[in-house]
């Protein structure tokens, strides 16, 4: 049997056909969740080699629970710390913590201001009460000439709501009332309280304004190259890039 190739040795390309991959992985998240986060953290680590050396960085990963996108870093020659406020996340695989695992939040990262080369974080920025708080605790642990990777889901996409997407779209309480009234249980992703409303326009703002950064790329994550040009027209924006990229490069 072939072995497949290692992490980040065929180049990045953000092709249709790398679109229909993901999203057709995004489609067993809840079935089989090995499948999918272990597809989209190995093309997430193909897409940030594009912006950042790998090899023997330290790279804190910002919120990632059970760890699948440290694994892929590390395949990649980093050196992976994973940051997650939620222990009980992190213990989702086989119930162990994963390497490098420490417990903190977001919001104040447990972490010395520029001692990491990478500060990663993957979905979950809508998650966090206070976005522009945890982008700069990013920029903020980020050494000078470090790169800062931040991908969220955008209130406003398809998928803004989640689990009770499309039903947030008549507003985040109805679409967690109606999915509680269906299912018996509140929904994991519950609007106001472990899920926010984060709009494009309020995070390209941010990044266009902090003083510490430098904007190196703002692109729809998992949108084929030649829909990127759609990040620049506002309110279309918010409901077709679906999920925003922003990387900055520390100053």
């Amino acid at each position: 049997m072939t072995r497949p190739a290692p992490v980040g040795d065929a180049p990045f390309r953000a092709t249709l056909g790398r679109s229909v991959r993901l999203f057709s992985a995004f489609r067993k998240e809840q079935t089989d969740p090995d499948l999918f986060y272990g597809t989209l953290a190995r093309d997430t680590v193909a897409q940030l080699r594009q912006y950042a050396d790998l090899e023997g960085a330290v790279v804190a990963d910002v919120g990632g629970g059970p760890g699948y996108f440290a694994d892929a870093l590390r395949e990649a020659g980093a050196r992976c710390l994973c940051v997650d406020a939620d222990a009980g996340e992190m213990r989702l695989r086989g119930g162990r913590l994963p390497d490098g695992a420490i417990l903190g939040s977001a919001l104040d990262l447990p972490l010395r201001a520029g001692s990491v080369d990478v500060c990663f974080s993957s979905n979950v920025l809508e998650h966090v009460p206070d976005p522009v708080r945890m982008a700069d605790e990013m920029v903020r642990v980020t050494r000078p000439g470090g790169v800062v990777y931040l991908s969220y889901t955008l209130w406003l996409s398809p998928w803004g709501g989640h689990e009770t997407s499309p039903w947030h779209y008549l507003g985040g309480r109805y679409a967690a009332r109606r999915f509680a009234r269906r299912h018996g249980r509140r929904p994991k992703n519950d609007f106001g309280s472990t899920m926010f409303a984060v709009s494009a326009a309020q995070m390209i703002r941010w990044a266009r304004r902090t003083p510490d950064a430098s904007v190196v790329a703002v692109v729809p994550r998992y949108l084929p190259r030649w829909a990127y040009p759609v990040v620049r027209v506002p309110v279309l924006r918010e409901f077709v890039t679906w999920n925003l990229l922003i990387v900055l490069r520390r100053r």
